[in-house]
């Protein structure tokens, strides 16, 4: 097989959760663009409708499923919409997230419960379902969780989000093991470490540290719109068939200093 015939997903299915904006967007558009047809889910349907309409002006063919995986009970449902419309799926972007910013010592039962509810749990449970329901049969799979560069380490002096950083290290680890399990039906588990990228989810902190974060930053530069492409595609292909249980940081080289 030739080196680009290792990179194209032609006529593969990617489901990414989180996929109405963003990096889970961003994702989506990389994974189109190299023949995915895609599945995204997203909480609210305004956001995945405009998101749909972007993906398809692009020329992708696109299934959006309103769904909130904080509500595991509902994910067999969500996948069943998924595998009604394509019948298969091959690649699972476990990207839907949330963070709450507050000291450890004050932090609300409610927001650890949150973070951890959909950074953790979720991410079992629907990677559960979709290998029982279609990988794990056809002895095939990719799964990339998106994991972040606060799962490598401790955080700033400033920055308190205690159940996010928690969470992000279990999905490090938590790819580690699955990896470990589902080798033998030959699933691939790997994850994406990012540093800081512009989102809602990230803005009210990259007021506080950013210019820090570049200051430090190997490469001098947060991640744009287009820094997560290559390594989702990379990872979601045969290009990585002998990779498993790693986690790549894409942060611009702040977690090697």
């Amino acid at each position: 097989m030739g080196v680009k015939q290792l990179f194209q997903l032609d006529g593969k299915v990617a489901l990414i959760t989180g996929g109405s904006r963003g990096l889970g967007l961003q994702m989506a558009e990389a994974l189109g663009e190299m023949g995915c047809r895609l599945a995204i889910t997203a909480r609210k349907a305004d956001e995945l409708a405009e998101a749909k309409a972007h993906l398809e002006q692009m020329g992708y063919e696109v299934l959006t499923v309103v769904n909130d995986l904080s509500k595991t009970a509902d994910i067999p449902a969500m996948v069943d919409q998924v595998l009604q419309r394509f019948g298969v799926i091959d690649i699972l972007v476990n990207n839907a997230g949330a963070t709450w910013n507050a000291p450890a010592e004050q932090y609300p039962d409610e927001a650890w419960r949150k973070v951890l509810g959909l950074n953790v749990d979720a991410v079992f449970f629907l990677s559960r379902e979709v290998a029982n329901r279609t990988m794990i049969p056809r002895q095939q799979g990719k799964i990339i969780n998106i994991a972040s560069v606060a799962g490598l380490r401790g955080s700033a002096t400033n920055v308190t989000t205690i159940a996010y950083h928690t969470s992000k290290g279990a999905a490090v680890n938590f790819t580690r093991a699955l990896a470990s399990e589902w080798g033998k039906y030959n699933i691939n588990v790997n994850a994406i470490c990012p540093g800081f990228f512009p989102s809602k989810m990230s803005a009210g902190l990259l007021e506080k540290v950013g210019e820090q974060i570049i200051a430090r930053a190997p490469l001098h530069r947060i991640g744009s719109d287009e820094d997560l492409k290559g390594t989702v595609v990379f990872l979601a292909s045969e290009a990585s068939r002998h990779i498993t249980g790693q986690a790549i940081a894409v942060d611009g080289g702040v977690s090697a200093v």
